[in-house]
């Protein structure tokens, strides 16, 4: 028997990197996955490896969770096929980068956007269905959250990535009394589709490394880990917490 048998767990993002890792590790511990991500041909991918092994992806694409209707309807046709939730896994951003005085406007609302609001919506619409079966949330940020980088131009990601910390920490408080745990996890630095032009510029992957007690990146699988523990009962006793998972970074 699995570690999440049974449970239902809506992840966001399935269509690549940390989510697709997600939804086939979830699938393997038992939970029935549901997923989403703006990328239809991509998610159509995990799907299919998911199948390769026996398991159904549920949901649909694609999906942009930064309009509530959206966030809403997925959020609602996973009840109406499942009957219930019982972890919202929200591992899907987008971010823009630039040093603070060329950001636009509309990048840095673009990057709240897609780094926060979505987080709030599919929270918002899964909470009553959360209650009822004690549920759990886990929400992605990032050590940007905790420390500057000298990478320039992460300042509306790590803006948002710190709320999403803070916002973490209330839906704990909130979410007590229902039997809701809220946890967050801040990966570093970690080697996916989205990072794979940093890794390629020895400049920017010597920034990003730099500090690293490991001296590697992280891979997905590793956050994934921590995240298929997290939303197992064997972590019970943990709520509203950021769970750092840096390869020693904020050590120093």
């Amino acid at each position: 028997m699995g570690r999440l048998e049974g449970k239902v767990a809506l992840i966001t993002g399935t269509g690549g990197g940390q989510g697709r890792v997600a939804a086939l590790r979830f699938a393997r511990e038992g939970a029935i996955v549901v997923g989403c991500d703006t990328n239809e041909a991509e998610n159509k991918v995990t799907a299919e490896l998911l199948s390769q092994e026996g398991f159904t992806l549920y949901g649909y694409a694609p999906v942009d969770l930064g309009d509530h209707e959206q966030a809403k309807a997925w959020v609602e046709s996973a009840v109406a096929e499942h009957g219930r939730i019982d972890v919202l896994y929200n591992n899907a951003s987008a971010a823009r980068f630039a040093p603070v005085q060329d950001m636009t406007i509309e990048d840095w609302h673009f990057t709240i956007r897609n780094e926060v609001d979505l987080i709030f919506y599919t929270t918002k619409y899964a909470w009553n269905h959360l209650a009822e079966r004690k549920g759990v949330i886990l929400n992605v940020s990032s050590t940007a959250a905790w420390g500057g980088s000298k990478v320039a131009g992460i300042s509306a990601h790590s803006a948002a990535k710190g709320a999403v910390v803070s916002f973490t920490r209330q839906l704990a408080v909130e979410g007590a009394p229902a039997g809701i745990r809220a946890i967050s996890i801040s990966p570093g630095f970690v080697a996916t589709p989205g990072t794979a032009a940093f890794m390629e510029n020895p400049v920017a992957r010597a920034a990003l490394l730099d500090g690293v007690l490991m001296d590697r990146p992280g891979q997905p699988e590793e956050v994934v880990s921590l995240a298929v523990y997290l939303a197992s009962d064997e972590a019970s006793f943990i709520t509203g917490s950021d769970i750092v998972i840096d390869g020693g970074l904020l050590a120093i």
